[in-house]
């Protein structure tokens, strides 16, 4: 019987109100993006397009070879590097290349700074390991108030101790991957850790951890135990991307639908040779290009080059590809950035 006025329902059975429920958030989900969180194998985390493969030891033992070679003679060709202008590292919004992956940005009202590296060297000890071909940009003393840190992953030229412990004796905040806060709360910082595709709220803007393909580990033993990452940082004007370390893979275009338009994207174009080792875990300066174009970035800046000797193509061959190669797609000067150690730009 259809109630009509003055007619009485009858009452709601108690189960179907809690499956009504269920029914209406499954409706209002369906068309939401799922917020996949990385994946894991036991203990160890994983990249979504599977494992790393090693090449032979006629390939990785001369590599590693060279290497423990070169950090001992040197090489020529690091990042140039210019005096910082301190009137304009108050410009916001603004961007300071301070060397490898450590960017100072600004944005939106916040300060921020990357994966800072200040020590001499990219090793577990001070008297070996590659050390710097070009200083600081900006010294650490000479940093304005910095609000928070992204750490993408543990390798020591992203996650270095001593300049955590420097910065977390002013108060500065950390937002990292999954389990890494040991090392941050090792030197007595203040940590956030996320999952891809998790936030958190500091300062008018919000920090979004995303997927990379790489690696981690800091020793020949426990790798994979610590997430990897990079980050997306939001306000009302600006969205800044830093990739920290990766490879080429498809997750570009999936942030981009997730969390674009990006205004600016910091991404890395060196360390790639051998491409039988690097190739997975690092992008080379035309990869790095498609990376831009995937995302549909405004602009994108060139970092992880000229800064350590960690692998083994001439040390300024990389920003000289990334140039031809954003040529060769139309990105003229003003959208595909090579930037100086020290320089300052507005964005």
């Amino acid at each position: 019987m259809l109630a009509g006025p003055g007619t009485m329902r009858p009452p709601m059975p108690p189960i179907a109100r809690p499956l009504l429920i269920l029914a209406v958030v499954a409706l209002l989900g369906a068309g939401l993006p799922a917020r996949a969180s990385a994946p894991r194998d036991g203990g160890r985390f994983m990249n979504p397009g599977g494992e790393r493969h090693w090449p032979s030891v006629t390939v990785s033992i001369p590599f590693f070879a060279r290497k423990i070679w070169t950090s001992l003679v040197g090489r020529e060709g690091g990042a140039p590097r210019v005096p910082f202008d301190a009137s304009a590292l108050a410009e916001n919004p603004s961007i300071t290349w301070i060397g490898h992956s450590t960017m100072l940005v600004r944005m939106d009202g916040v300060t921020f700074l990357t994966d800072p590296i200040f020590s001499e060297r990219a090793s577990p000890v001070s008297f070996a390991g590659p050390s710097r071909l070009v200083p600081p940009g900006v010294p650490l003393d000479a940093l304005p108030p910095v609000d928070f840190v992204t750490l993408s992953h543990d390798h020591y030229d992203h996650t270095d101790l001593p300049s955590i412990e420097a910065l977390a004796k002013r108060g500065t905040r950390f937002v990292a991957g999954l389990e890494m806060g040991d090392l941050v709360r090792s030197v007595g910082g203040d940590v956030v850790e996320l999952d891809w595709w998790q936030s958190t709220t500091i300062g008018g803007v919000e920090v979004h951890c995303v997927p990379a393909q790489h690696f981690s580990g800091r020793s020949l033993v426990g790798h994979g135990r610590r997430l990897w990452a990079g980050f997306v940082v939001a306000g009302p004007t600006r969205r800044f991307y830093h990739a920290g370390d990766t490879g080429y893979f498809d997750g570009f275009g999936e942030l981009a639908r997730r969390l674009g338009p990006i205004d600016l994207a910091a991404l890395p174009i060196g360390a790639y040779d051998p491409p039988e080792i690097m190739r997975f875990v690092h992008l080379n300066a035309e990869e790095a290009i498609q990376a831009a174009l995937d995302l549909g970035a405004r602009r994108a800046v060139a970092m992880h080059w000229g800064t350590f000797d960690l692998t083994d193509e001439p040390l300024d061959e990389p920003p000289q590809r990334f140039r031809a190669a954003a040529d060769e797609k139309g990105l003229g000067a003003d959208r595909a950035w090579v930037m100086a150690v020290g320089e300052t730009r507005r964005w």
